[in-house]
This record gives structure tokens, C-alpha cells and sequence, in this order.
């Protein structure tokens, strides 16, 4: 009987666990409509770490394994990484240890996902790493959320480990996931794998196309699927490939287009857009260190 008692005990302590962990997995609106990305970025460590208490319990919940890959990346790339850049020009030993920072919660992010899809695919990971090509065939449009999260917290953690050869031969595993993500639903979260994409295809090694028309595919497609009312690939692709070009006109639009945006005629990406008007706004106030032949009125933009 002790043994019976002990068994249901466990299974309504997990029962409980999962409960909860399904209200957390299922709560990222409340952030994502957020006015007041200062308060998110307090509120969200304990979010997170709350996530992994969980887990601890339920190693194995696809919902909190998701949301954990998507948490610990929004949260190192808006205020850990953006930061880092933001401060790097005044005290930049402080900057790199929080690029580090950031590195470290993308790879935590990575893990979770990769996590969630061996839950949902067995022996997926080690096949990702023998096979990428066809490991990765074998995800099904419902694992899309967790292929993308996956490989923007690794790309993000590439693009942060320049002197880490062993991150850096990952990249074809990473490249393989978010080629299969595009693949199996090329609309998904608003077009945000062709806005992670924008980026990527201007450091994609291999590819026979001019790497900026590829990128301009991506960002057109964003914003239609966007419908003009994100910031990020505005953003995104000014800072990708219009330095990259040497484009300052080209820049400072997209960047004020950014800048425009009302933030609070779309609750739903509030929080997003008001992260990537910072950017922006940052970096208009860099552009003289950017371009060679920068307009000299928009040096001094301040960040909000």
C-alpha cells in the first residue's frame, strides 16, 4: 500500500507539473504585448529559471522545452547582446564578457531545442550530427517552431564564437535545420525564418547567387508577410547588408521606415518592435562609424 501511495503521489506531483508547465508554455503573449521592455527584461529571468525548475521534474514536456529555446534566445539577443553592442564603445571588457554571456544562453537555447526535437524524433540528434541532410528530413511541418528556435539560438551562437573551431564546423548542422524550417513552411511566425535569413545569406559559404539578391529575397518576403508592421526587417537588413554595401542612403531609410512603425497598433509583436526601434535608433547613432561618406545630421540619435 506504501508503495501505491508513493506511486500516485508521483504521478499527481507530475500531473501537476505538466499542468503548470503547459499555463507557462502557453503565456508568452503576456511578454510579446509588453509596452515596457525594461519590466520584461527584469520579469523574464525568473520566468525562465521557473522553466528549468520544471523541467527538472518533466524532462521531456515539448511545450516548456520550446518555450525554454525561445525564451533564453529573445532574452540573450534583446538584452544581454544588444546591450553588449550598445556599451562595448565605453567599456568594452564589460561588452565582451556579456557577449560571452549571450553566447552561453544561445547555446542553452540550442540544447533545449534540440531537447524538444529528439522528444518529438527519437535519435535525432545523433543523426543530426552524422547526417544533417537526413536527419533533418525527417521533421514534419508541426516541428517548425522548435527547428526554428533551434537554429537561431545556434546561429546566434556561431555568430558569437569567431575563435570556437568547434562551433563553427556546427554550421552546416544549423544551416541544414533552418534550410528545412524554410522548406517545410516558409510563412511561419510572421516570416521570421526569412528574417533570420536576411543575415545569414550574406555570410552563407557556398552559394552560387550573389549573396545580397539572396538576402533581398528574404526581406521582401518578410515584409510582405509582415505587412510593413515589423521592425526587425527593416533592421535587420540595414545592418546586414546595407553596411555591408556600403548603402548609408539605403540605411538610414529602412531604418527610419523601422522607426515609424506604431508599435501599438499591433499588441501582439508590441514588445518586438519597440526592441527593434532601439536597434534602430542605435544604430543611426553609429552610422558615421559605419559608412565612410556618412551623412553627418543623424550621429547624434538618441536611444530612448
Amino acid at each position: 500500500m506504501g508503495l501505491a501511495m508513493s506511486l500516485t503521489g508521483c504521478s499527481v506531483k507530475r500531473m501537476a507539473v505538466n499542468r503548470l508547465g503547459d499555463a507557462l508554455a502557453g503565456g508568452g503573449t503576456t511578454f510579446a504585448s509588453d509596452d515596457d521592455p525594461e519590466l520584461v527584461k527584469q520579469a523574464v529571468p525568473f520566468s525562465l529559471k521557473l522553466m528549468e525548475s520544471l523541467l527538472a521534474e518533466s524532462p521531456n514536456h515539448k511545450g516548456l522545452l520550446l518555450a525554454a529555446s525561445s525564451g533564453f534566445t529573445q532574452y540573450g539577443y534583446a538584452f544581454v547582446q544588444q546591450e553588449a553592442d550598445e556599451i562595448e564603445a565605453e567599456d568594452f571588457a564589460k561588452a565582451e564578457a556579456m557577449r560571452d554571456r549571450a553566447r552561453r544562453l544561445y547555446l542553452r537555447a540550442r540544447d533545449y531545442g534540440l531537447r524538444g526535437l529528439e522528444a518529438a524524433q527519437p535519435g535525432f540528434t545523433h543523426a543530426l550530427r552524422s547526417d544533417a541532410g537526413q536527419a533533418v528530413a525527417r521533421l514534419k511541418e508541426k516541428h517548425v517552431a522548435q527547428v526554428y528556435w533551434t537554429a537561431a539560438a545556434w546561429g546566434a551562437a556561431i555568430s558569437l564564437s569567431k575563435d570556437d573551431p568547434a562551433t563553427i564546423a556546427e554550421i552546416p548542422q544549423m544551416e541544414a535545420m533552418i534550410d528545412r524550417a524554410l522548406q517545410l513552411d516558409e510563412s511561419w511566425g510572421d516570416g521570421a525564418i526569412h528574417g533570420f535569413l536576411i543575415s545569414y545569406e550574406m555570410s552563407r559559404q557556398g552559394a552560387s547567387v550573389n549573396r545580397a539578391e539572396r538576402a533581398r529575397k528574404h526581406f521582401d518576403r518578410a515584409v510582405e508577410l509582415t505587412h510593413g508592421q515589423q521592425a526587425g526587417p527593416f533592421v535587420t537588413y540595414a545592418e546586414a547588408v546595407c553596411v555591408e554595401e556600403q548603402d548609408a542612403k539605403q540605411f538610414e531609410g529602412l531604418l527610419q521606415r523601422a522607426i515609424s512603425i506604431n508599435p501599438d497598433e499591433h499588441p501582439e509583436t508590441r514588445l518586438v518592435n519597440l526592441i527593434m526601434q532601439r536597434r534602430a535608433r542605435w544604430l543611426l547613432s553609429k552610422e558615421e562609424d559605419l559608412f565612410l561618406n556618412a551623412p553627418q545630421h543623424t550621429s547624434n540619435q538618441d536611444l530612448p
